[in-house]
């Protein structure tokens, strides 16, 4: 992991939407009036004649998005996450999922990492909304290389897709040749002290916390869930089998996202303690997002404590 270079996923989002529009002319975005800051306005200005900026209007927008899919272009549209799943969920729903149309949600601004917006724009119940959606897809990207392979990658497959992506610049924590497959997590590591399963922009936090518990002689693996549906049951089972301790850790509410996800695995796999890190039911809170991970408890060093806790 390379935490002198940082990038966030959004502007990762947006310059890999650039690179697939030159490739695929069936691409089209969609945003609503926020194209500098989810990035997408690199599309716009190269491709102005497949950007529509639909105004404050994110329930429009997505029934739009709708509406081009049917039409054999491949819709991208994108605003803030709380905006996204939150205020168009309906149109998600009734309009996208349920006549399983190909439209890619990509939802910037995600997670307490939002910083001063506060709680009203801090989303945490997106994964919860979004995977619980038949037909629905949903990834997590972590960093810089990840997010430009899932923009990519989600155009060739068929249906909705949701992807979360976050404001807050993160570490680069892949080689630019690192494969990666929608429904199988990337483990990193051989530990069996613990598996500490991670997803977003979390998961650096999760490797900082590994080199300093390797430092201390204990031994565990890293695993970046980057697909929350469908799910990688097989590694979430292995690791439950081969380490100690089971530990998830997210930018998102331990109500309904990856914490829970993993703990509906085991409960019919191979039953195991889960310990679940992530805001614990409450809303966000303004302030510096480095500072807000501190407070809700979601920092490398919070992971440290997780893990040598009754060792």
């Amino acid at each position: 992991m390379n935490e002198l270079i940082k990038k966030a996923t959004r502007q990762s989002y947006g310059e890999a939407l650039l690179e697939l529009g030159k490739e695929n002319q069936n691409v089209v975005v969609l945003d609503a009036d926020l194209a500098t800051a989810t990035k997408t306005e690199l599309f716009a200005k190269e491709f102005p004649e497949r950007f529509f900026d639909m105004g404050i209007a994110e329930q429009d927008m997505l029934a739009t998005s709708a509406g081009f899919a049917t039409c054999d272009k491949i819709p991208y549209a994108s605003t803030f996450a709380v905006f996204a799943t939150g205020r168009a969920y309906d149109q998600i729903r009734n309009s996208i999922c349920y006549p399983n149309l190909n439209v890619k949600i990509c939802a910037t601004h995600s997670g307490v990492t939002v910083g001063e917006d506060g709680a009203t724009h801090q989303m945490l119940e997106d994964i919860a909304l979004m995977r619980t959606l038949p037909n629905m897809t949903v990834l997590s990207t972590s960093d810089d290389v990840q997010t430009k392979w899932a923009v990519k990658e989600i155009a060739k497959i068929k249906g909705p897709v949701y992807l979360r992506l976050s404001r807050m610049a993160t570490p680069i924590i892949y080689e630019e040749q690192q494969s990666f497959e929608i429904g199988k997590a990337v483990q990193i590591g051989e530990g069996v002290d613990a598996s500490i399963i991670a997803t977003g922009d979390v998961v650096a936090e999760a490797m900082k916390a590994k080199e300093e518990l390797e430092k201390q002689g204990i031994m565990v693996r890293v695993i970046d869930m980057h697909t929350i549906k469908p799910i990688d049951k097989e590694m979430i089972v292995r690791c439950a089998k081969e380490t100690k301790k089971i530990i998830t850790i997210e930018d998102h509410s331990i109500l309904g996202g990856l914490g829970s996800s993993v703990c509906e695995v085991l409960a019919e796999e191979y039953p195991t303690k889960v310990i679940r890190m992530g805001i614990k039911d409450t809303f966000g809170k303004s302030g510096k997002a480095e500072k807000l991970m501190k407070y809700f408890e979601i920092t490398a060093e919070d992971i440290v404590k997780q893990c040598k806790e009754d060792k």
